[in-house]
C-alpha cells in the first residue's frame, strides 16, 4: 500500500455530497446483454456497504453517469441513493445543478470517476477521487486514487 500524503485529506472536512460516476466506478466498467437484449452489469458490493455507511453517517450521495439503465436506477433505489443523473452528456452542469439543489458550492463535493467525462467534475470537486484503473489524466487531476 502506498503512503497517504498528509495533506491528502485537508478538504475533508467540507465534504457533505459523495457523487459518483458508475460504469467503471461501481461497476467493474463491463456491460454485457443477455439473449433477450437486457443490459446486465456488476455491482461490487462492498461499494454498497461504503454507500450504507456514508449515509448513515448523515451525508447525501448520488450517482451522476453517462449513461442510462434501469439497472442503475433499481441499484441506487435499492441503496436508498438521494440523486440519480443518467444520460448526462455535461456532468459540469448536473452536478452545478444538484449543488444549487442542496445549497452547496462545489468545495462540499466529493466526486469519484474513473475517465475522461469525469475530468471536469474532479477538477471542480473540493476532493477529487480516482479508481484504480482510472485512465492517467483522471488520477493526475485527482486529490486520491484508490
Amino acid at each position: 500500500m502506498s503512503e497517504i500524503a498528509p495533506d491528502v485529506f485537508s478538504n475533508k472536512d467540507k465534504v457533505q455530497l459523495l457523487l459518483l460516476d458508475c460504469d467503471g466506478v461501481l461497476t467493474d466498467g463491463g456491460v454485457t446483454w443477455s439473449e433477450d437484449g437486457i443490459e446486465q452489469k456488476t455491482f461490487n458490493i462492498r461499494d454498497g456497504l461504503g454507500i450504507k455507511l456514508w449515509q448513515q453517517a448523515g451525508f447525501r450521495v448520488g450517482i451522476v453517469t453517462g449513461r442510462s439503465s434501469h439497472i442503475v436506477r433499481w441499484r441506487s433505489d435499492e441503496l436508498g441513493i438521494d440523486f440519480v443523473r443518467q444520460g448526462i452528456g455535461d456532468k459540469v452542469k448536473a452536478v452545478s445543478e444538484l449543488l444549487a439543489l442542496c445549497h452547496l458550492g462545489w468545495d462540499s463535493v466529493a466526486y469519484v470517476g474513473d475517465d475522461l467525462p469525469d475530468l471536469p467534475v474532479i477538477q471542480r470537486a473540493g476532493f477529487g477521487v480516482a479508481v484504480a484503473d482510472a485512465c492517467q489524466e483522471v488520477q493526475e487531476a485527482s486529490d486520491f486514487t484508490t
